[in-house]
């Protein structure tokens, strides 16, 4: 394990015993996931992106969507037996989480959410997900999602159009 910055979320991984590595990156607003990809020389596939929804009624929850891809709202929707799923403000998805965007991690949440996650991430070998800091990633075994999160796999990729 690389020395982590300090998180709710590496904290939560280290008490959990999770074998984890911190890849740090010179994070840069709007950079994504392409950047980070490309700074730590890995697929962006494997970058996994935490973002905060909501439902009609102003509910949250989170997403877990492969860094390449974009969420269909319409198979979000349906997964979730919503009728409409959309991104959450950043002042909102700060106050749910705990975290600024761009270093929302899963772990270590301030609220416990409901969490969807891309059935396919679980067949990576492993994954960068956030740890909670701007530019910093926890590469880890995505079976650790399971464990420690109440996960909801949902089909809800589409092609990013880029």
């Amino acid at each position: 394990m690389s020395r982590a910055p300090a998180t709710p979320a590496t904290s939560l991984l280290r008490e959990r015993g999770v074998p984890f590595e911190v890849r740090l990156y010179s994070y840069l607003d709007h950079g994504g996931t392409e950047r980070a990809a490309r700074e730590l020389n890995v697929d962006e596939h494997a970058v996994i992106k935490t973002l905060v929804f909501e439902d009609e009624a102003k509910r949250p929850f989170l997403v877990l969507m492969h860094g390449d891809m974009e969420v269909s709202l319409k198979e979000l929707a349906r997964a979730a037996k919503v009728k409409t799923a959309s991104p959450c403000a950043p002042d909102a998805a700060q106050r749910h989480t705990g975290y600024q965007v761009g270093g929302i991690s899963p772990f270590g949440v301030r609220k416990r959410l409901p969490v969807y996650v891309q059935k396919s991430i679980f067949n990576l070998p492993s994954i960068l997900i956030n740890a909670g800091r701007r530019g910093a990633l926890a590469e880890m075994d995505p079976r650790y999602l399971r464990e420690l999160l109440p996960v909801i796999e949902v089909e809800a990729a589409r092609e990013t159009a880029r």
